[in-house]
């Protein structure tokens, strides 16, 4: 993609050239999206608005041209009297319009569409198809003074002609706040940073990063030492924007931080010492080792994993859950390579009581269920907006839905029992199922009724009627040449290690939502495969970078910096991770329903089905009041992060909280027990808490405390209490 760097010019477009007659299919159908009329807010609606309806965003044409000109009495278009057409009444206001006025009579719009209504409102058959949209420049790095930029959009044809159809060209900016665009495609900035301007004619669509840049005349360029391959692209586009990344952190602040986005746990206080003593050069990069060889890790990685594939008790039933998880864990503990083990996933079948796998298509009971979170999950592919359309936002269409969905048709259940406990609820079961494919079931096109053969993205794949589809769809997805699984792979690890994926959410890769960093992900991806896939050599390559160890406080550069990368992401430790971070803060195990004492809230293997009455535990009541997810969606977004009350008063005045601060025998008894020394005791208990030791001033608020009391147990509470509701301990930084 080519770069337009722009430090002070700005330019325009002349306006549309109108042909001799407008072609429906071409003028009269980007009239119709430039203006509105066909989005989904508007006569795009699957109802439509006002009785008239367009197929979404003009993705068919031949219905709009029935709507608009036979439609209710052929009323909207009137070539005896164009000027009293409803269409150009209405969207010019003339007429009351609930959409507003669209555009003016002296608008090219108008003039476009009064000239094909006066020349018979006709179809003719297209005599070209549209093959790609080309925008100049392709990308925008403006410096300040410049606060506008002109977008230039050509049109490639099949018969090999090339137009100019700026004028013509629907344009959408996606962070509105940071940028406006005019319809000639001039971009004025309101705010500095970056934002993506949506391109799109007729059919085909593009997407225009654009980066407002201030202007600092005293920047001088002084970034921490360059580590690895992450760090040259991250500060190469830094250095550009001029923004300095922050410091890196220091030692106690990386072991903390490393900690919890490896295994989900505090370091002890022994381990804090440990590593703050440690004097050897590579002793981050250790410490990384040791971690993903620690039990923890593969618990906690395979949470992840048992969110994204649905592992709870309603529809896996409990012993389904342990199986499947178990399988998930011992995958990561081997580090096996991460497209074998997908490879296994998408072949499951067997019994849900032996073999793990197959309870991932427990869980999807339908080929459409099973379509959607296999292309979103393993390929980035969000295909849910084209079973009842083209995707209006990428190249999907309802022909790729259908010919994915082809490939599951055939997964059936042999339900040995169910012994659910709502007869009510077709969605529950409790019992052994066995997964298996029969031979003739088939997915058919709702707009035909015709069967519809296996089809893969961007390729048509001939399979006999007998072949195991399933098979074929795991072996295409898994390739090292596949263009979309390791990328979305590597894209998922990196938004859980950094905060925010490189494209973001990290499961909706299409050309409308670029990624900032497109040559870095491409690099890592490519890394990836090279390397076998293996997860943990991906997550030491980023543990390993100065991007991934930079301090979370922001300078006066990168304070407003929320895509590059260029200070560490402060958010909150997941429900999961604070109850374990709670309990071995207190050094009391917490105990979980049906599970072992000692279990940790990271090493249940699912989500329990919902109590039916039965009133939650104070465990399942704190992770669900901090996001846990219920597990009824392919997707990461159904794990909360929201902050709200009742949040504060669990940690403030919960059972949980309460409980394990004045259990008799908690970290505080044994403090007591074993230490007079009070510099002791505050020194153990923040690195208990906050994996660090206390400031000066932090000790001396603390020493004033436990001498402004004889009862130290009561005043150990406290301070406590005060460490576990701090934003430090709550929030992983």
């Amino acid at each position: 993609m080519s770069r337009f760097i722009i430090f002070g010019v700005t330019s325009a477009f002349g306006a549309v050239a109108l042909a001799d007659e407008p072609r429906f299919d071409v003028e009269v159908m980007a009239v119709l999206s430039r203006a509105g009329c066909n989005q989904g807010a508007c006569h795009g609606n699957q109802y439509g608005k006002g009785g008239f309806k367009l197929s979404l965003r003009g993705e068919n044409p031949s219905w709009d041209y029935q709507a608009l000109t036979r439609h209710a009495l052929g009323r909207r278009v009137n070539p005896l009297l164009p000027d009293e057409s409803l269409i150009l009444r209405k969207a010019t206001a003339t007429l009351p319009h609930e959409g507003g006025q669209r555009f003016s009579n002296r608008s090219p719009e108008y003039q476009i569409l009064h000239q094909w209504i006066a020349q018979g409102a006709g179809r003719r058959p297209p005599a070209r198809r549209l093959i790609r949209l080309s925008v100049e420049p392709a990308s925008v790095l403006a410096h300040e003074p410049v606060a506008s930029v002109a977008l230039r959009v050509q049109a490639l044809w099949s018969d090999g002609q090339q137009t100019d159809v700026t004028r013509l060209t629907a344009f959408e900016v996606v962070h509105p706040e940071k940028a406006v665009v005019d319809p000639d495609g001039t971009v004025h900035r309101r705010q500095f940073g970056e934002t993506t301007v949506m391109v799109r004619f007729l059919d085909q669509q593009t997407a225009v990063p654009v980066t407002w840049v201030q202007a600092r005349p005293d920047f001088v360029w002084s970034p921490p030492a360059e580590k690895n391959v992450i760090d040259r692209h991250i500060f190469a586009k830094l250095r550009t924007l001029q923004i300095h990344p922050s410091p890196l952190c220091d030692d106690a602040t990386f072991l903390r931080r490393v900690y919890l986005d490896l295994i989900g746990t505090l370091p002890t206080p022994a381990s804090v010492r440990q590593f703050l003593r440690d004097p050897r050069p590579d002793k981050r990069e250790r410490v990384v080792d040791e971690l993903l060889h620690r039990p923890e890790f593969a618990s906690y990685w395979a949470l992840m994993w048992a969110d994204l594939l649905r592992v709870e008790e309603k529809s896996l039933d409990r012993k389904g859950v342990a199986v499947f998880h178990d399988w998930l864990r011992r995958q990561i503990a081997a580090d096996r390579p991460l497209n074998a083990m997908v490879h296994d996933l998408l072949m499951g079948r067997g019994s849900t009581y032996v073999h793990g796998p197959a309870n991932y298509y427990r869980a999807l009971r339908d080929p459409a269920g099973r379509a959607e979170a296999a292309a979103q999950v393993f390929l980035g592919i969000r295909l849910q907006c084209a079973r009842c359309h083209n995707h209006p936002f990428d190249r999907w269409t309802m022909d790729d839905y259908y010919g994915i969905a082809a490939f599951f048709a055939r997964v059936q259940y042999r339900v040995v029992e169910n012994r659910r406990q709502d007869n009510l609820d077709t969605h529950e079961f409790i019992g052994e199922q066995i997964v298996w494919l029969d031979r003739v079931s088939e997915v058919k096109d709702p707009r035909t009724n015709q069967v519809v053969p296996p089809r893969l993205p961007d390729e048509a794949l001939p399979l006999l009627p007998h072949e195991d589809r399933l098979a074929a769809w795991a072996e295409w997805v898994t390739s090292p040449t596949n263009p979309y699984f390791a990328r979305v792979q590597v894209n998922r690890v990196w938004a859980r290690l950094m905060g925010r994926g490189l494209v973001d959410p990290v499961d909706d890769f299409r050309s409308t939502n670029p990624p900032p960093h497109p040559e870095l992900l491409n690099e890592l991806a490519c890394d990836f495969v090279t390397n076998g896939f293996h997860l943990k050599h991906l997550i030491r390559q980023v543990t390993s970078s100065a991007t991934y160890q930079l301090r979370s406080e922001p300078n006066q550069t990168n304070a407003e910096d929320d895509l590059n990368y260029s200070h560490a992401s402060i958010r909150r430790l997941t429900a999961e991770v604070l109850l374990d971070a709670v309990a071995d803060a207190l050094a009391v195990p917490v105990k979980h329903e049906g599970q072992p004492l000692g279990r940790r809230a990271i090493e249940l293997p699912g989500v329990m089905a919902d109590p039916s009455g039965k009133q939650r535990t104070f465990p399942e009541q704190f992770m669900k009041t901090f996001g846990k997810p219920e597990r009824l969606l392919t997707c990461e977004c159904e794990r909360r992060d929201e902050v709200s009350i009742p949040q504060a008063l669990q940690m403030f005045n919960g059972e949980i909280v309460n409980r394990l601060l004045r259990s008799p025998n908690n970290r505080l008894s044994r403090l007591l027990a074993e230490h007079s020394d009070m510099s002791t005791l505050i020194d153990e208990l923040w690195l208990a808490t906050v994996s660090r030791f206390p400031s000066a001033v932090e000790r001396s608020a603390a020493e004033a405390h436990l001498l402004s009391t004889k009862d130290r147990r009561a005043a150990l509470e406290d301070l406590a209490w005060a460490l576990l509701n701090s934003k430090e301990f709550q929030l992983r930084r």
